[in-house]
């Protein structure tokens, strides 16, 4: 098999990840890097056998001539960036969002549709074995769900200038709510029906405008309902900065730390966004006298794989979508779906208004 040629955009946290995953697959080829500063993509290139460099997309497309592009770039390029590559014939790797509109991420779903080519978003979750574990055992819950999660990020240095900069366009329950909102649509298997949040602004370094703090609450037509909370910046509280919950009529799935304690705090390091560490299950059932009748019990996930392993297996799940020419389109409508509701809770923060999907 000739190996696939791929153009890897963006060279920090996710495209360093994502580069490494080609360079280890025997399917995929680097043929180019493309950031806008240099010594990211030099150090990168270095790594990874030093393929060529590029500051200009537009010209490392038209130069490189990839069957893939990878895009790991701030939200703003991604719907720019992933039309000039679908139209360029390429297939399409993106980090979530998909774009800054649900009309811009419908246009980018038929393109890859209409030319044929395979476009995976970047949802690490879904390629994450605790996490696929944690959303089955919500499934055995019953119904309705309770699903409660959150993950707010005391951030300092790089990290908070890396959040600085998203929030010129996007604020953290869109950025990262939809990972989470997309786990909430799995376990429910129900179609979402109206959305409010709340949202405030805790810094005067963020654009007029913008909040760094927001909470969203989403009701699904089968009576299940979740919230989802993320803040970003040196302000934030480490204190349950991490609650992945679900709770059924028959009991509850929690992620915990080994045998229930508190996570380590470490919010705003990438790898422990992913870590499960162990899953706890509770059940409600109970004998004549109330007592329940069954431990609760600790799935051990420890061995879990650390990020650039997920992002490895995220590119093995593209390589075979190509090759096997596998029907992506649930896949995109998802992404499209996730966004939809984030979106609609940025909406609900800035109206202050309840709103119907």
């Amino acid at each position: 098999m000739q190996a696939l040629r791929v153009l890897v955009v963006g060279c920090g946290n996710m495209g360093t990840s994502h580069a490494r995953a080609y360079a280890a697959l025997e399917g995929f080829e680097i043929v180019g890097l493309v950031s806008r500063g240099a010594e990211s993509r030099d150090r990168l290139a270095r790594e990874v056998g030093r393929p060529a460099t590029f500051a200009s997309f537009e010209e490392a497309l038209a130069t490189a001539k990839p069957d893939v592009v990878s895009i790991n770039t701030y939200p703003e390029t991604h719907y720019d960036y992933c039309k000039a590559s679908l139209e360029a014939g390429c297939h399409v790797f993106l980090e979530k969002p998909i774009a800054n509109t649900v009309n811009e991420a419908t246009e980018l779903v038929e393109l890859a549709e209409s030319r044929g080519r395979k476009l995976v978003i970047g949802y690490i979750l879904r390629v994450h074995p605790a996490w696929q574990q944690f959303v089955e055992l919500a499934r055995g819950l019953g119904k309705p769900l309770v699903l409660r999660m959150n993950l707010n990020q005391q951030s300092r240095g790089s990290e908070w200038e890396t959040h600085k900069s998203l929030m010129k366009t996007m604020s953290p329950i869109v950025d990262c709510g939809v990972h989470y909102v997309d786990v909430m649509c799995q376990m429910t298997r129900s179609r979402p029906v109206r959305v409010s949040a709340i949202g405030a602004r805790l810094s005067d370094e963020i654009s007029t405008g913008m909040y760094n703090y927001g909470q969203l609450q989403v009701t699904f037509d089968d009576g299940s309902v979740g919230w989802y909370e993320a803040g970003w910046g040196p302000m934030m509280s480490e204190t349950a900065f991490f609650v992945k919950d679900v709770i059924g009529p028959l009991g509850c799935v929690s992620i915990v730390d080994r045998q229930g304690t508190e996570r380590a705090k470490e919010s705003a390091k990438v790898d422990d966004h992913v870590t499960t560490s162990s899953l706890k299950i509770h059940y409600a059932e109970r004998d004549a006298e109330g007592a329940f009748v069954r431990k609760d019990e600790f799935v051990d996930t420890s061995d879990e794989p650390d990020h650039d392993e997920l992002c490895k297996r995220e590119q093995a799940f593209l390589l075979d979508a190509i090759l096997q020419d596998r029907d992506l389109s649930d896949h995109m409508q998802d992404a499209i779906e996730s966004l939809r509701i984030v979106l609609a809770a940025d909406e609900s923060v800035r109206t202050g208004r309840t709103i119907d999907l």
